[in-house]
């Protein structure tokens, strides 16, 4: 895809793009909301997203929800994927990561509402799960339940 097939401008779809080293480095892209003014939710899932422990350098795993209601830009799914990616060294709490994620969807694409679930497995005996929400949820609007179920173990 050329630059003059791509009218948004983006620069990560339709080629190879190599992994963020860093979610600073990362490039939310974003595109002009295409039924701007109709109440919808967008949701993503990402069940394997990956980060490290800042103290120990050991890997976290968590399943991440994030949901919202679009105004007048979405993210560009590829370029979402490859932020959530380059979390994969970066060392941070849970709490960070979660909170880190939503501020900058919040930041890049000004959306009515999001939330943001950030389910982590156990390190140490104890799962952590992590939510973030920015606004209120729109009049009218379905959201559905996240279902990701509280970590249980073996029990």
């Amino acid at each position: 895809m050329s630059a003059s097939d791509n009218p948004d401008g983006l620069t990560q779809l339709g080629g190879a793009s190599a992994l963020p080293a860093s979610p600073g480095e990362a490039v939310l892209e974003k595109v002009a909301n295409p039924v701007s003014g109709t109440p919808y939710l967008v949701r993503f899932t990402c069940p394997e997203f990956t980060s490290l422990c800042p103290v120990t350098g050991q890997p976290d795993f968590a399943h991440i929800m994030i949901d919202y209601a679009p105004d007048k830009w979405i993210v560009e799914s590829k370029s979402l994927k490859l932020f959530l990616g380059s979390f994969r060294n970066h060392g941070a709490f849970h709490e960070a990561c979660t909170v880190m994620i939503g501020q900058r969807l919040v930041d890049e694409i000004k959306p009515e509402w999001l939330r943001i679930g950030g389910y982590w497995y156990p390190r140490g005996g104890i799962p952590i799960d992590v939510f973030y929400q920015h606004g209120s949820v729109p009049e009218g609007l379905w959201v559905p339940e996240q279902g990701v179920a509280p970590y249980r173990g073996r029990g």
